[in-house]
C-alpha cells in the first residue's frame, strides 16, 4: 500500500527551484520511499549499501562523475567527504534537482550542508505519517487509545505490523546502531534505561540533574545524549517562549516524543486497552498534538517556532507558536469533556501577551466549535487547522 505524502508537492515545487533537495527525517518515515516515488527517471543509490560507500570514501569524483543526469543519495552523510564535490557538481551543471540527498541524522547531515551547499538545497524534513496520511478515510479513524498505542510508522501501516514488535526492532536494529555510531556508548543498557526514562517524560519539563541521577550519568552526558535523540528525531524539545515578561518563567526545555507509538514501547505498554487508564495517557495525548503540528508545519514547508509558557507560580500553556507578527497558544487536554479549567492558561496569557491572535484548545472529545474567542476542536480535526 502506497500512501501519497503530503510533502509531496513541496519536494517538487523545490526541485524546480534548486539544484538540491534535501530530505531528512527519521529512519524508516518514508525518505527512500518518497525520493524514488518523486524521482524515478533518477538513478537511486544508497550510502548504507557497503560497496557504494566505499567506492564514494576512495573515488568521491569517480562515484558522482556516474551521474550525468544527477541521481538519489541516500544517506548522504555516510560520507561526509563527497558534499564538497557535489557543490562543484551543481555549481558546473546549474540545473535544478540534479541531486536529491536524504539523511537521518541532522548533526551530520546540516553540519555539511551549512559548510558546503548552504543556499543550493531546500531541506525538507519528513516525519512518519500524519494522521491523515495513516488514515485517509475517515470511516477507518481509530480510537484515540489506538491511535497513540499504534503510532504513525510507515512500515506498521504499510505492513500491518504489531505496534510493540515493530518498535521493539526498530529500537534495536536502528536507534541503538545509530547511537553507537554516533557517540561513544560503552554500555548500551544504560542508554536503553535512559530513553525509557525519557519516555515517562513526555511532555513534562525537564531536570535534567533528576534525569540523571536517575539514569546514573552526569548532566553533560544527558545534555549529550539528549542531542542525539532529537538529532534523530526521535524527541523534541520544546524552549520555553518569553518576550520581556514581568514574571519569573521556567526555562528548562520541555520533552516530547515525535511518535507515541515509540513512546508506548519504551513504557511498556502492549496493547490499545492498557491507554486507557494509563497514568501517561494525557502526556502521551499532548505529544502526539505536538507532534502532529509539527508535521503539518514541515509538510508546508514551515520552520517549527514552537514553544511553551510556564512561570515559576503554574501558569502554563501547553503550546505557543510564534509566527513572526503573531501568535497562537495551544492548550491540548486528553478528556472528553471540555471544563472551565482548560482556559485558565490560555486566559492568563493572553492577559500578558496582547499580540496573541489565536487561541485553541484542542481535547479528546470529537465536537468542534468556538466559545467566545477560543477555538475547541476535536483531535478528529487536527489536521483541519492551519497551523
Amino acid at each position: 500500500m502506497r500512501i501519497e505524502r503530503t510533502i509531496a508537492t513541496k519536494v517538487l515545487q523545490w526541485a524546480g527551484q534548486y539544484p538540491l533537495v534535501t530530505i531528512t527525517g527519521p529512519r524508516q518515515s518514508g525518505k527512500s520511499t518518497l525520493s524514488k516515488m518523486l524521482f524515478k527517471d533518477k538513478t537511486y543509490i544508497s550510502l548504507e549499501d557497503v560497496d557504494e560507500r566505499d567506492f564514494a570514501r576512495r573515488d568521491p569524483r569517480g562515484f558522482l562523475n556516474r551521474f550525468k543526469e544527477g541521481a538519489v543519495i541516500d544517506e548522504v552523510q555516510r560520507v561526509p567527504d563527497l558534499f564538497s564535490f557535489i557543490q562543484t557538481i551543481v555549481d558546473q551543471h546549474n540545473k535544478d534537482g540534479f541531486f536529491i540527498l536524504t539523511g537521518s541524522h541532522q548533526f551530520e547531515l546540516m553540519e555539511n550542508i551549512s559548510q558546503s551547499l548552504a543556499g543550493r538545497t531546500a531541506i525538507a524534513r519528513l516525519l512518519p505519517f500524519d494522521i491523515t496520511e495513516a488514515y485517509p478515510s475517515p470511516g477507518n479513524l481509530l480510537s484515540i487509545d489506538e491511535v497513540l498505542y499504534t503510532g504513525f510508522y510507515p512500515r506498521i501501516f504499510d505492513k500491518k505490523l504489531n505496534a510493540t514488535e515493530a518498535m521493539s526492532f526498530y529500537v534495536n536494529t536502528y536507534i541503538e546502531r545509530d547511537v553507537r555510531r554516533l557517540v561513544n556508548v560503552k554500555d548500551m543498557s544504560k542508554f536503553e534505561v535512559f530513553m525509557k526514562l525519557c519516555a515517562g517524560r513526555t511532555g513534562q519539563i525537564l531536570n535534567f540533574s533528576n534525569l540523571g541521577n536517575d539514569c546514573g550519568i552526569d548532566q553533560t552526558t544527558v545534555k549529550r545524549w539528549l542531542s542525539v535523540l532529537e538529532a534523530s528525531y526521535i524527541i523534541k524539545l520544546l524552549k520555553p517562549f518569553y518576550k520581556n515578561f514581568n514574571k519569573r518563567l521556567i526555562k528548562s526545555p520541555k520533552l516530547y516524543f515525535l511518535d507515541t507509538g515509540l513512546v508506548s514501547y519504551l513504557l511498556g505498554i502492549q496493547n490499545e486497552t492498557q491507554l486507557v487508564s494509563h497514568p501517561l495517557k494525557g502526556a502521551l495525548f499532548e505529544s502526539f498534538v505536538v507532534s502532529e503540528i509539527l508535521k503539518k508545519r514541515f509538510n508546508a514547508g514551515k520552520t517549527d517556532n514552537l514553544f511553551y509558557f510556564r512561570d515559576n507560580v503554574g501558569n502554563e500553556v501547553d503550546l505557543v507558536i510564534d509566527n513572526g507578527v503573531s501568535v497562537d497558544q495551544i492548550e491540548i487536554k486528553s478528556g472528553q469533556t471540555v471544563n472551565k479549567d482548560y482556559f485558565k492558561g490560555i486566559n492568563y496569557f493572553k492577559k500578558l501577551n496582547p499580540g496573541i491572535s489565536r487561541s485553541f484548545i484542542i481535547y479528546g472529545g470529537d465536537q468542534s466549535y468556538m466559545e467566545k474567542d477560543v477555538s475547541i476542536s476535536s483531535w478528529v480535526n487536527l489536521n483541519k487547522i492551519d497551523f
